[in-house]
C-alpha cells in the first residue's frame, strides 16, 4: 500500500483533477492527459493519484537531471515505499562507431557509475519482490536489460536452518556475478572469515553476514559496511531477518550451460554473413568480421565477458531476428501487468522515445556493412514506439503544452463490444495555481523598432528591481543583443530618443548615469538629483548575460542564480526552455521576431516561453512581430483562455494572488568549494610545474605519468559528483578528462 506524506493538502482545482484521473484510470482508460500550467502542482497531483490507486508506477522523464528532481520529490512523498531511480549508468559513453569517409573505427569506451548501477539494480530487485514500487526513469528504460525470467531464476533465497556449505554458497554467489575478495569488501563482492560469509549486495548500502555452523545457516544479519555493527535501519521489531533474498549483481547473466549451442548459432550466422560479403566482392570486410567475432567468442568462453557482449544478446536471450529486447517494462509486467505509467513533459519525452530507435539503427548499420558486427547487433536496440506502447498499460501524460499525439489519444473514440462508438474526453486540466497567480498579460508590438522599445521596457523593470528574459532566433543575435544592451553610448541614444515613452520631460536629470529627462510628477523636482522610481534609485545600466548551447552547463546555472540575486538584470537566449527555468523574479518575457514560424516560434514553444513570466504577480509578455501568425494566434488564445479561468476562479473563491518568495536554490555544484578539486592541482604536480590551477597548466607540458595522475584525480571527482546526482558537475569534469586524453 502506498502511503503519501505531505505537509499540505490538495487545494484549488487539484482535488477535482485527482478525482477525475483516478476515475478515468479505474474505468480502464489507457490514455489520459494532465494539462497543468507551470506551478500548478502536477507532480503532487500524480502522487495523490498513485496513492489512491495503489498501482506500481513508472515515471519517465526526458533527461537525467529532471528525473533526479522527480525522484527526490516522489521519495519525499512516499518515504515508506520503494521509490527507485533508473537512468543510464554511464558517466562517460563513447559508442562503437565507424566513419567510412576517413576509414576510422572508434572502439566503445565507457565509464560505469557504480552508484547509479546500484540504483538500477535496486529498482529491478524492488519490482520482483514487492508491489508498492515507483520507478523514476529516463528513456534508458526502453533499452535492452536482459530477460526477467532468467533474472528471477537466479535469485538466491536463504533462511535460518537451511542446509548449505560455505563452498556451495560461494559457488552460487559466483554464478550471480559476485566476486570473492580476500581483503577489502566492496559492493558486488563477498569474503569468508571463519564460519561467516560477508556479502555486500550490488543494490544495497549494507553488508549481509551469514553464519554457517555444521553446514546449516545459524544466523542472518545486516551490518554497517564501515563498523560491521548491526545496521538499525534494517532491523524489524528489534530482530534480524530469518529469511533473505540475494539478487544478481548484473542484469544480464548468460547461462554457462547454454554456451555451446549459443556459440554454434553465432558461428553459423558468421559463416552465412561472411559468404554474403565475399559474394559482394567485400573480402576485407568478411575477413575482418570473422576475426572480430572469433576473438569475442574466445573472450566470452574464457572470461565470461567481452567489451560489446550486448551485441550478441539476441542469442543469449533466445530471441528470433527482429524480436524486441527485454527492458525495464518487462520487469514491471512481472510486478503487475496493470502497472501505471506517467510520462512527464510528454511534449518532449514522447518524441524522444520515438527517435531513439532510428538513431541507434543508423550507427549499427554502418558497423554491419563494413564487417565490424554481425546483423544480430541490430537486435540490441531500444524499443520502437509501437513496441513501447504495447508494453505500457494505462498512461498519464503530463505537460503544460501536451502534443497533438497524446491529445488525440486522450480524445479518441472508445469502442465497446457490440456498442456504438462514443467520444471520450480524457484531458484533465489543472489551470489554477495554489498561489492564485494568473498567466501573464500578453501584448503584441510592431517589430520595426523592437530593440529601442525593449530597452525602455528593461529599464522600467530594473527600476522596480525585477528581471527580464529575452528570446532571439540565433546565437549570433543573442550575443549581439546582449552586447548592445551593455553598451552605454547606444543606450544613451535610445533613452534620449524614447524618453517620452518612459514618461519624462526635459529637465536635465541623471538617469542610469546618463543625462536625460525626469519622471512626470505633480511636485517640482530639485536639480542634479537622481531619478527615483518606487523609492529605488537607478544609478547604473542593466546588467545583461546571454545563454545558449555553447555556454557550459555549470556556467548556465551560475548565470540563472545571478539573475535571481539581482547581479544580472536581463538574460538573452534562444531556447530558454531547456534550462527548466523557475524564476519568480522575472516579470517580463520579450520574444523577438515572434512571427518567424518554426520550432522556436511554434504554438507549443510560445506557450512554454510565455509561461516563464507566470511566477510573477505582475508578469507580462511582449511579442514583437510584423504580423500575427497562426502559432501566435493559437498561443495567445490559449493563454487568454487560461487567464479567464484563473481570474474567474479567484473571484469566485475570493482569492488574492500572492507572489512567490522562493530562496535561491542551493547550487548543484559550489564552484568555489566543490569544484576546487577539479580546478586545483595535486601538490606534487603543482610544485613541479609552478602553477596551482588546472586552467593555468599547459596540458602539452605534462609528462605521461603526470597526465595519468591528473586523469585519476579528476575521475575521482567525476564519480563523487555523479554519486550525489550532480550530473552537470560530472559532465564538465568528464569533458576535461576527454580533453586531457586527446
Amino acid at each position: 500500500m502506498f502511503k503519501l506524506h505531505s505537509p499540505y493538502q490538495p487545494t484549488g482545482t487539484q482535488p477535482q483533477a485527482i478525482a477525475k484521473l483516478s476515475e478515468l484510470i479505474s474505468g480502464g482508460n489507457r490514455h489520459q492527459t494532465l494539462l497543468g500550467v507551470t506551478g500548478s502542482g502536477k507532480t503532487f497531483v500524480t502522487a495523490n493519484v498513485i496513492a489512491k490507486l495503489n498501482k506500481p508506477t513508472l515515471v519517465i522523464a526526458h533527461n537525467k537531471t529532471l528525473a533526479a528532481q522527480l525522484y527526490q520529490e516522489y521519495r519525499d512523498f512516499f518515504p515508506e515505499n520503494a521509490v527507485s531511480y533508473f537512468v543510464s549508468y554511464y558517466d562517460y559513453y563513447q559508442p562503437e562507431a565507424y566513419i567510412p569517409q576517413t576509414d576510422t573505427y572508434i572502439e566503445k569506451e565507457t565509464d560505469i557509475n557504480e552508484m547509479i548501477d546500484k540504483l538500477r539494480l535496486k529498482a529491478t530487485a524492488n519490482l520482483v519482490s514487492r508491489r508498492d514500487v515507483i520507478v523514476v526513469a529516463s528513456v534508458s528504460c526502453i533499452y535492452n536489460l536482459g530477460e526477467p525470467q532468467e533474472y528471477l531464476k537466479r535469485v538466491l533465497k536463504l533462511s535460518l536452518g537451511q542446509k548449505i556449505t560455505l563452498r556451495e554458497l560461494s559457488e552460487k554467489l559466483v554464478d550471480l556475478m559476485y566476486v570473492r575478495s580476500q581483503m577489502e569488501l566492496s559492493r558486488s563482492n563477498f569474503r569468508i572469515r571463519g564460519d561467516c560469509l560477508d556479502i555486500w549486495p550490488a543494490y544495497e548500502d549494507s553488508v549481509l553476514r551469514i553464519e554457517i555452523v555444521s553446514d546449516k545457516i545459524k544466523s542472518i544479519c545486516w551490518l554497517d559496511p564501515i563498523s560491521l555493527f548491526p545496521d538499525p535501519k534494517l532491523i524489524t521489531n528489534n530482530q534480524q531477518p530469518t529469511t533473505v533474498a540475494i539478487y544478481p549483481a548484473k542484469h544480464y547473466i548468460a547461462d554457462s550451460k547454454d554456451m555451446l549451442p549459443v556459440f554454434a548459432r553465432i558461428r553459423n550466422d558468421l559463416r552465412l554473413r561472411a559468404k554474403q560479403l565475399e559474394a559482394g566482392g567485400r573480402d576485407l570486410e568478411a575477413k575482418r568480421l570473422v576475426q572480430k567475432v572469433e576473438y569475442d567468442l574466445a573472450m566470452i568462453q574464457e572470461l565470461g565477458y567481452v567489451n560489446g557482449i550486448e551485441n550478441y544478446s539476441r542469442y543469449f536471450d533466445h530471441r528470433n531476428p527482429g524480436d524486441p529486447p527485454f527492458t525495464l517494462l518487462d520487469y514491471f509486467k512481472q510486478c503487475d501487468p496493470n502497472f501505471l505509467t506517467v510520462i512527464d513533459e510528454s511534449h518532449i519525452t514522447l518524441p524522444q522515445i520515438k527517435g531513439m530507435f532510428k538513431g541507434d539503427q543508423s550507427r549499427k548499420q554502418t558497423l554491419i556493412d563494413f564487417g565490424f558486427r554481425l546483423p544480430a547487433a541490430m537486435d540490441n536496440r531500444p524499443l520502437q514506439f509501437d513496441e513501447f506502447l504495447g508494453r505500457v498499460n494505462q498512461t498519464i501524460y503530463t505537460s503544460a503544452t501536451p502534443g497533438d499525439w497524446e491529445l488525440a489519444k486522450s480524445n479518441e473514440q472508445k469502442t465497446k463490444s457490440n456498442e456504438q462508438r462514443t467520444n471520450s474526453n480524457r484531458v484533465v486540466e489543472l489551470l489554477v495555481r495554489p498561489t492564485g497567480l494568473i498567466d501573464p498579460e500578453i501584448e503584441v508590438r510592431n517589430a520595426q523598432n523592437q530593440v529601442p522599445d525593449l530597452v525602455m521596457e528593461i529599464l522600467k523593470r530594473k527600476a522596480k528591481n525585477e528581471r527580464v528574459l529575452v528570446t532571439t532566433l540565433t546565437k549570433k543575435t543573442a550575443e549581439a543583443l546582449a552586447e548592445y544592451l551593455s553598451d552605454e553610448n547606444k543606450l544613451k541614444t535610445v533613452i534620449g530618443s524614447r524618453s517620452s515613452d518612459f514618461g519624462y520631460q526635459s529637465s536635465g536629470y541623471q538617469f542610469a548615469g546618463l543625462k536625460t529627462d525626469r519622471l512626470k510628477t505633480d511636485k517640482p523636482e530639485t536639480e542634479n538629483r537622481k531619478l527615483k522610481t518606487d523609492n529605488k534609485s537607478i544609478s547604473d545600466l542593466p546588467k545583461v548575460a546571454y545563454l545558449h548551447s555553447d555556454i557550459k552547463t555549470l556556467d548556465r546555472q551560475d548565470t540563472l542564480d545571478k539573475l535571481r540575486r539581482g547581479e544580472v538584470d536581463v538574460i538573452v537566449g534562444i531556447n530558454l526552455l531547456r534550462e527548466g527555468l523557475d524564476l519568480p523574479e522575472v516579470s517580463l518575457v520579450a520574444i523577438l521576431d515572434a512571427d518567424q514560424e518554426g520550432f522556436l516560434r511554434s504554438k507549443t514553444s510560445l506557450i512554454q516561453t510565455m509561461g516563464r513570466a507566470a511566477r510573477h504577480i505582475d508578469g507580462k509578455v511582449i511579442l514583437y512581430a510584423y504580423k500575427i501568425t497562426d502559432s501566435m494566434s493559437e498561443a495567445i488564445d490559449e493563454s487568454e483562455r487560461r487567464r479567464k479561468v484563473q481570474i474567474e476562479y479567484n473571484l469566485k473563491h475570493n482569492i488574492f494572488p500572492k507572489g512567490i518568495n522562493k530562496p535561491v536554490r542551493e547550487k548543484l555544484v559550489d564552484r568555489s568549494q566543490e569544484l576546487v578539486a577539479e580546478i586545483d592541482l595535486p601538490k606534487g604536480i603543482s610544485n613541479r610545474y609552478g602553477v596551482k590551477k588546472l586552467d593555468d597548466l599547459d596540458l602539452n607540458s605534462l609528462s605521461p605519468q603526470d597526465k595519468q595522475s591528473m586523469i585519476k584525480h579528476l575521475r575521482k571527482q567525476m564519480l563523487s559528483a555523479a554519486d550525489k546526482l550532480n550530473f552537470e558537475k560530472a559532465a564538465e569534469i568528464r569533458d576535461k578528462i576527454t580533453e586531457m586524453k586527446s
